[in-house]
């Protein structure tokens, strides 16, 4: 099962388990730390927004015309959405912003940001783009803009014009600032100083003790550390999550990862991750579900993970959100080549990132045509990422053109780090 590999922690699976590795490991995640977080989910986040909801919606009804008050309730179902992964918030999120943007004929930079940011939580990357760019003219509040512009022409592989917004808006002092840089240190490959960033981003959330600013951080660097092999540090830090904010899956999800992936215990990485999914409702979890089932030799829990991925995406409000997950799902686990393609081709075009390309070129090399592979990672992916996914990939794409070498080349410089992280 190799279609979370998409997500730069999870390929890591494919590369350990793959590998005859009989180094044992200690492990590091104790039930004990994590296990009250788990089995009693925590409601008081959830029930918050859900009163804010509640009282914008029932003042937008008393006064239909204070558009002002779409705005709100729209932010409260945003923060729905993100506690529960249901999609339906979200839509209805856009919904309620895109009234806000037509009763101001779309000059408020305050509600183009707002949609903007729905847009970019549903992929749609190129219509925040756009969004931005009237709110960047209307000039209203441009720093934020320009935060985003930055965070939008990343996600499009516009690096030229992310770095121009990233110098626009320089300032150490910034903490939003030093997060995009800690972003971009990493898009540029350079995970060490992306986390010395992080870092720095880390102690002024800490020294400001805002509690959002502290979850945001400490799920971010934790993804951080991880990716550098430091999983001590990465379990410790979703544990700091979890104590100031009970409910965040995506911390459990990240302990899942470590138990499954470092400490070698699939059951109970899959108890923790069944858990999470009886209040989180998002798709992906049965993909990670269906590796660690692949992983155990259980071939009927995987078909019945993958089944129940399949169904969940069908939803047509997931609109292309799930076209990079899906791509992978079709040429590894399902080989229907025609429809990874199409979806690759459509993920191209959404975002012509070398993730993208990479989607493309995979899908061509799994359908037996490894030269057009080929061409595509010489001119739309070498040296412009350093994902695991996209260096196994090319490697195995160059390996089959018969370039030995840079293959060899691949796996000397990287799989050796990729590797050190379940050590």
């Amino acid at each position: 099962m190799k279609t979370i590999q998409y997500i730069h922690l999870l390929v890591l699976a494919l590369i350990c388990f793959s590998c005859n590795h009989t180094k044992t490991t200690q492990k590091i995640a104790q039930s004990s730390d994590y296990n009250t977080y788990v089995e009693v989910e925590d409601t008081k986040a959830l029930a918050s927004v859900q009163a804010d909801y509640a009282f914008w919606r029932d003042k937008l009804i008393a006064h239909p015309n204070q558009f002002p008050y779409l705005s709100k309730k729209a932010a409260s179902l945003s923060s729905i959405f993100k506690i529960t992964g249901n999609i339906d918030y979200l839509v209805e999120a856009e919904r309620d912003l895109v009234e806000a943007n037509q009763r101001t004929n779309y000059k408020n930079s305050a509600y183009l940001r707002a949609l903007a940011r729905t847009y970019i939580s549903q992929h749609r990357f190129k219509e925040a783009l756009e969004l931005l760019e009237k709110a960047e003219k209307e000039g209203e509040h441009l720093k934020g803009t320009q935060h985003m512009l930055f965070d939008v022409h990343l996600e499009l592989g516009n690096a030229t014009e992310a770095k121009k917004y990233l110098l626009a808006v320089q300032d150490f002092t910034d903490f939003d600032y030093v997060i995009r840089l800690a972003k971009w240190q990493d898009h540029q490959g350079d995970l060490k100083s992306a986390i010395t960033y992080m870092e720095k981003a880390l102690q002024m959330a800490e020294s400001s003790n805002n509690i959002a600013l502290k979850q945001w951080v400490y799920t971010n660097i934790a993804d951080f550390y991880g990716h550098d092999g430091q999983v001590e540090k990465s379990y410790r830090y979703y544990l700091k999550t979890l104590a100031i904010e009970p409910s965040d899956a995506y911390a459990k999800k990240g302990i899942a990862w470590i138990v499954y992936s470092h400490d070698k215990n699939p059951t109970e990485a899959l108890r923790i991750l069944n858990k999470i999914s009886q209040s989180h409702k998002t798709p992906d979890y049965e993909l990670l579900k269906a590796e660690i089932a692949e992983y155990m030799g259980d071939n009927v829990s995987k078909s019945n993970y993958l089944n129940a991925y399949l169904k969940a995406v069908k939803n047509d409000k997931y609109g292309d959100m799930y076209n990079a997950y899906n791509t992978l799902v079709y040429t590894d686990d399902l080989e229907i080549f025609d429809a990874a393609l199409k979806l690759a081709e459509q993920e191209v075009e959404n975002r012509p990132t070398p993730n993208a390309y990479d989607l493309l070129a995979w899908s061509y090399f799994k359908n037996g045509q490894t030269k057009k592979a080929l061409y595509i990672i010489e001119n739309h992916v070498k040296d412009k990422s350093f994902e695991p996914t996209i260096l196994y990939h090319m490697a195995q794409i160059y390996k089959e053109n018969g370039n030995v070498k840079e293959a060899k080349n691949l796996k000397k410089n990287y799989l050796p780090l990729l590797m050190s992280w379940v050590h």
